[in-house]
């Protein structure tokens, strides 16, 4: 999926305090972090097309100075089953997927406090995705816009993200995508691991028929409760599909409806 960038919400959570950044002193580096993860993922009514299948995904996030990264490498059809709905032999031949989201801090590079209200920090966001199907729809695709850390109710810092998208391969731009992703850790337990509700909503809009979209828009809202430990962690994800990619949803497609996801964490 596009998925569990979950972990980005728990780095974002905990790495970076619920404030204004402050580079006043001079020192970009004083909030810096990293993390990696591998992540064993089985998805039952995956959209588009009613997916079941098990894929591999190594997780990766961090920041430095006034960059901060998140990204993940995901490996489909890990035994290579031609029954598999990642097959090649039932028309996806789609091995690998990878996907790289830096963005850069506009706060650190003027040195200056710019925040507003509850945005805390600005970012110039990139969204870059490579895509390994076996076929001439295969290729790259980035998004490129503003990116802000908000503080929400409840929820604490929250990252909201807005792109407008550009097709490499085709050469053209394809509308605008708005992001957000979370993570709310909301049970605790006395031996310091606890339950949290994480996820992202993607929210494609403006889409255009010539750049190959059937629907004016796309939406991928996972909703993950998920229990933590500084090594582990196992989670349930509902995810929310309409009309996602930007695929009008038919009696004989499907891109609307809901899918499931589990997931077993391990953490470096």
């Amino acid at each position: 999926m596009r998925k569990l960038l979950l972990a980005l919400g728990l780095a974002l959570t905990v790495a970076t305090p619920a404030m204004a950044a402050d580079y006043s002193d001079g020192d970009t580096h004083k909030n810096d972090y990293k993390w990696f993860q591998f992540n064993l993922m089985h998805a039952l009514q995956e959209k588009p097309g009613n997916n079941n299948h098990t894929y591999f995904e190594m997780e990766f996030g961090g920041r430095s100075g006034i960059f901060d990264l998140y990204g993940y490498l995901d490996v489909f059809n890990l035994t290579d089953d031609d029954d598999s709905d990642k097959s090649s032999e039932n028309g996806n031949g789609s091995k690998m997927f990878v996907k790289l989201a830096p963005r850069m801090s506009l706060d650190g590079l003027f040195n200056t406090d710019l925040s507003v209200g509850p945005i805390k920090e600005w970012y110039i966001a990139d969204y870059t995705t490579i895509d390994g199907q076996e076929s001439d729809s295969a290729g790259y695709a980035t998004k490129n816009g503003i990116g802000a850390d908000v503080m929400v109710p409840w929820f604490g810092k929250v990252q909201f993200n807005l792109y407008k998208t550009y097709n490499i391969k085709a050469n053209e731009w394809n509308g605008y995508q708005f992001s957000t992703v979370w993570f709310k850790p909301f049970v605790n337990f006395e031996n310091g691991s606890f339950i949290a509700y994480q996820g992202y909503l993607d929210y494609e809009f403006d889409l255009q028929e010539e750049a190959g979209a059937t629907s004016k828009h796309g939406l991928a809202w996972f909703n993950g409760i998920y229990w933590h430990s500084d090594r582990f962690a196992v989670g349930y994800g509902l995810k929310v599909f309409d009309n996602v990619y930007g695929i009008k949803d038919t009696s004989s497609f499907r891109s609307s409806g809901v899918g499931h996801y589990f997931d077993v964490t391990y953490k470096f």
